[in-house]
């Protein structure tokens, strides 16, 4: 039995070393639609699961197959990765001198079972200035970071506060992700 990791996400894959946790890693061909109408936790459970579900028949019977979304919320909208270094500037000047809810949807394939979760973090971005948004999008660190933002790298500099976990700001709750390997059989501690 392998624990698969469905994504390319390096701080996914930071974060799974992190914990010590032997991995493989298929990739997931499945497209994130944000704007299904359904609550943001729902939404990114269900990313979560087709991710899952797509590289699962590609996996050994037997493996164990994680997928995993994140999306930023701020006031009922829901922020994925943004297309372009222009819809990141907008991202950011929305966020700014806001606070926001980070929410990564977590699933653990094991056979036919699935397992289901998810976290929210409340994030407050400082107030910016036009130039410091541009200055951070031009360094192309948010261009693939949901809300165009990476709490574990320069964009630490953005962040005023944070309330819950961190790692799920990064965009992986490792506890939630913890909870559901043992509903899978698989004790990490």
């Amino acid at each position: 039995m392998a624990i698969v990791l469905a994504s390319s996400s390096p701080r996914r894959q930071q974060l799974l070393a992190l914990i010590g946790l032997d991995f493989e890693i298929i990739l997931s061909d499945v497209e994130e639609d944000n704007t299904k109408d359904m609550p943001p936790h729902e939404l990114t459970i269900a990313h979560a699961r087709e991710k899952a579900l797509d590289a699962a028949p590609r996996a050994n019977p037997g493996d164990i197959i994680i997928g995993a979304d994140t999306v930023v919320v701020l006031g009922g909208q829901v922020f994925g990765k943004p297309a372009d270094a222009a819809e990141a500037v907008r991202m950011l000047t929305a966020l700014a001198g806001r606070e926001h809810v980070v929410i990564s949807g977590v699933a653990v394939v094991r056979g036919h079972q699935v397992f289901t979760g998810f976290n929210a973090t409340t994030v407050r971005i400082k107030p910016l200035l036009p130039a410091q948004i541009e200055r951070y999008v031009s360094s192309g660190e948010p261009l693939d970071k949901a809300g165009a933002y990476a709490i574990q790298g320069r964009g630490t500099l953005l962040v005023e506060s944070i309330n819950g976990c961190y790692n799920n700001v990064v965009g992986l709750p490792l506890a939630t992700l913890a909870d559901l390997l043992r509903q899978a059989g698989v004790e990490l501690l």
